[in-house]
């Protein structure tokens, strides 16, 4: 190992810009590794995280353009380190860094269950109250990428005594690499299933590149019951890993190490190894059952453990918590909840969101305790401090008495409480609004009951959004047209139901180049929530044109009459203060009609637009765009293709007229997809980054956004020939179970949706509805269903596609998300 390698090794890695906060704790350690990817380059940002104190940079040669090694010349005393790949660079100093440590280290691959053994893992082998058993290191979440796993290993210092960490490949010759990093003692294989199927050729191979990970492995823990994965250990593990110890289990009876027998809860394990244990579940779902047999399997081949050390710790799980979750709070604040998991890597992650996410004018965080951290408690909570001050968090709230012994690290705006209870008795809950907060906790502080009396009560339907799915699409989207066009993402009628400011927040985070809203109202309302992207109004009216110059938003123009309204408007405001350059050309935004009808300048009226414009030097067109009329429907694609001609020779016409050429935009969401040659400067992306491909041509390309629950109310049994519901509409034909849930039209529940047209799914059983759709409920036939007061229902999501709800009313998916009532809560969540 070299000395440069050295110091990179016990240095700060970043390989994000946005995560580096020009904190002195991270510029004065920091190295900064810039990644060539899909659908970025970190060698973008270089001037950025030079700004912010970042001296050392890992850099890829096939990135230093003659132009850019120019700008690198200008930072003289930062050092960049070229490399063939950065990924590579991290990955090798990972695995140079992991040799450091001689601790087991626990390797866990499978294609589900990954990060619940993991998490569950870490639980169970904390060594509870008044033990020290094991002092573990984790991935945090579900990190266990090419990238993800490096990061996590670096998180190993010399406190730990045991290191968990989790890998996930979606192709072949992805696995040697973590397998370098992790270098596992023991491994688990949780499972095969369907998962990255398209990377394999087979399901076969598959397994074998999975197996990778453990070639070095003492120990490999699995279920025989798969036997495909039975099959390729011994006869593809083995010959390369001949001395490893194999210890299996079974469900089935099959051959194996433990023999598990389950009656309700009661597990049995019986092996030749152990005298019989008894165990009481805590949980006893099928995916539950075998992700707790796996960590029990991996107690017992750590310790000699009976029943009674075992018990204990499984009496403690909780059902683990994959998701960060953005929810309405009280006194107008915005909650993160990540109640039921607290590490340091884990607050690194939360600090991030909560920095993407901020919607409110202040920060603030609700922090316990951080428990098995693995360093001595005066750097931990200076490191927590740090990280803290370094986000511009306003308001700390601290929970545990080891935090509350350690409070001289935090500023004088902080608040120490010894336990969750005294905190709930006695802190002043009006001195917590207009913030975002994030509540972070280990699970024994039991933060839930922290969440619940801060949030915000509404009745029980929720539109949950996925905001993985959304950046899985934007993603799909930027790959389609490539990483030098352009793109604007509609954001008008409450982001299509999903929520405005947190999907422009979530925009912003992932430097789109604008946005779009139909309504001023619209675009102020993203100002006031910290958007500062560029933002078009594609409906602004004169009375407007004060807030538009007032919030810096940008009007399309689509009529003589309004370009000369807009004009006059300038004159008399001489322009607005909050514009970066006030007397700099305003921008607008020319809107041509080619054959849609609806609104825009005719081909025709182009000279009159460019002699006018010509007359006023205090106008400038920023972008021309057009809009497909039948792009998602392949019989209309002649008259799209006449469409394209005629925007090419109208944007012609005014890039010779007006001296410049303004940015050029025609493609929608459809038509990315059918006409991605017709991408020009930039793209209009809307319906698609929901989660609908309304062109019909990649279908299974776009993961759903939504999902839309409510809750049964009540459930009554009715006689047949009984009526249910306004106009006795729905007359039963058999005795029926009928349940009330909580969503009516006035939720976006449309009436069309009534007497049996919708579905309901309630524990795996489609319920159809009875009667009409009232206001504010629906009633459903549950006779068929599992189904009990209290129970969570589906109205939209995986299961239920939003698609079929709309063909079922024939209607279009855009009705279905943007009827979503603004009453009925959302919550965004991140995995």
């Amino acid at each position: 190992m070299t000395a440069t390698d050295n110091q990179l090794i016990n240095s700060a890695w970043f390989t994000d810009s946005r995560q580096v906060t020009g904190s002195p704790t991270d510029s004065a350690d920091g190295v900064f590794f810039a990644i060539k990817g899909e659908h970025h380059d970190g060698h973008e940002f270089i001037s950025d995280l030079y700004q912010k104190g970042i001296r050392q940079f890992v850099v890829e040669r096939s990135a230093l353009s003659p132009e850019r090694r120019n700008e690198l010349a200008n930072y003289p005393d930062a050092t960049f380190i070229e490399v063939d790949s950065s990924l590579r660079m991290l990955q090798n100093l990972a695995a140079d860094y992991r040799q450091q440590f001689q601790i087991p280290v626990i390797g866990i691959t499978g294609s589900n269950g990954k990060t619940i053994v993991k998490e569950w893992l870490a639980q169970l082998l904390d060594g509870g109250e008044g033990t020290d058993t094991f002092v573990v290191a984790k991935s945090p979440k579900s990190y266990n990428s090419q990238l993800g796993v490096p990061l996590s290993v670096h998180e190993l210092n010399h406190e730990h005594t045991l290191g968990i960490f989790e890998a996930g490949i979606s192709t072949t010759q992805e696995m040697p690499a973590l397998e370098a990093i992790i270098r596992p003692t023991i491994g688990i294989f949780t499972n095969i299933g369907t998962a990255h199927d398209e990377g394999f050729r087979t399901r076969k191979q598959k397994i074998a590149e999975k197996l990778r990970l453990f070639t070095h492995a003492d120990t490999l823990i699995y279920s025989v019951d798969y036997a495909d994965i039975d099959e390729e250990v011994n006869l593809l593990l083995k010959a390369v890993n001949p001395v490893m110890r194999l210890v299996t289990w079974s469900l089935t009876g099959k051959n194996a190490t433990y023999q598990a027998t389950l009656q309700g809860k009661q597990l049995q394990l019986t092996g030749n190894e152990i005298t019989p244990i008894y165990l009481v579940l805590p949980f006893q779902d099928s995916a539950s059952v075998e992700n707790l047999l796996h960590c029990i399997v991996t107690m017992l081949t750590l310790r000699s453990w009976g029943a009674d050390a075992i018990q204990p710790r499984l009496n403690r799980l909780r059902p683990v918590s994959m998701r960060l979750e953005q929810k309405e709070g009280i006194n107008n604040c915005v909650l993160i909840d990540d109640s039921y998991n607290n590490d340091v890597a884990g607050l690194q992650l939360a600090l991030r969101f909560l920095n993407q996410q901020s919607t409110r004018s202040r920060r603030a965080v609700i922090l316990s305790d951080v428990l098995q951290s693995g360093q001595p408690e005066a750097d931990l909570y200076e490191q927590v401090s740090g990280l803290v001050q370094s986000n511009q968090v306003e308001q700390f709230i601290g929970i545990g008495p080891v935090l509350s012994r350690n409070a001289h690290f935090f500023g004088t705006n902080s608040l120490f409480y010894q336990t969750t209870d005294e905190f709930l008795a006695n802190f002043p809950v009006s001195t917590l609004r207009d913030s975002t907060v994030l509540i972070k906790g280990a699970r024994p502080f039991s933060f839930e009951r922290i969440v619940h009396r801060l949030e915000r009560k509404v009745h029980g339907t929720v539109l949950e959004i996925n905001l993985d799915a959304l950046t899985h699409n934007l993603n799909y989207y930027r790959e389609k047209v490539g990483s030098e066009t352009k793109l604007m993402v509609m954001v008008k009628a409450f982001a299509y139901g999903s929520g405005s400011a947190e999907v422009a927040q979530l925009l912003q985070f992932h430097r789109v180049d604008y946005l779009a809203v139909a309504y001023a109202d619209e675009g102020v309302s993203l100002r006031q929530n910290g958007v500062h992207l560029p933002i078009m109004v594609m409906n602004p009216a004169p009375e407007t044109f004060a807030a538009l110059l007032e919030y810096n938003l940008e009007p399309e123009i689509y009529s003589i009459r309004l370009l000369r309204a807009w004009a006059e408007g300038l004159g008399k405001s001489g322009h607005s203060a909050l514009s970066p350059m006030p007397h700099a050309p305003r921008p607008l935004h020319l809107k041509v009609d080619t054959g849609m009808h609806r609104l825009g300048f005719l081909e025709s009226e182009l000279p009159d637009v460019a002699a006018y414009l010509n007359q006023r030097p205090d106008l400038r067109v920023s972008t021309v765009f057009s809009h497909l009329v039948g792009a998602d429907e392949a019989k209309f694609n002649s008259f799209s293709h006449q469409q394209y001609d005629t925007f090419l020779r109208s944007t012609a016409y005014l890039e010779s007229a007006l001296g410049y050429r303004p940015t050029r935009h025609l493609l929608n969401s459809a038509g990315i997809v059918r006409f991605p040659e017709y991408k020009l400067d930039m793209v209009r992306l809307g319906i698609g980054l929901y989660g609908v491909e309304a062109s019909g041509i990649d279908p299974l390309a776009l993961q759903q956004v939504g999902t839309l629950r409510s809750v049964i109310s009540q459930i009554k049994t009715v006689k047949a020939g009984e009526s249910i519901g306004y106009s006795r509409k729905g007359v039963l034909e058999h005795d029926a179970r009928i349940a009330t849930i909580a969503i009516g039209y006035a939720d976006g529940y449309d009436r069309r949706l009534g007497n049996g047209v919708g579905q309901i799914w309630v524990n795996g059983t489609r319920c159809p509805t009875v009667g009409n759709v009232c206001m504010d409920m629906t009633m459903i036939d549950v006779t068929e269903a599992s189904a009990t007061e209290g129970d969570d229902v589906l109205i939209f999501g995986d299961t239920l596609p939003i698609a079929e709800l709309a063909q079922r009313i024939d209607t279009i998916p855009y009705e279905i998300l943007t009827g979503v009532s603004e009453r009925v809560k959302r919550v965004f969540f991140k995995n």
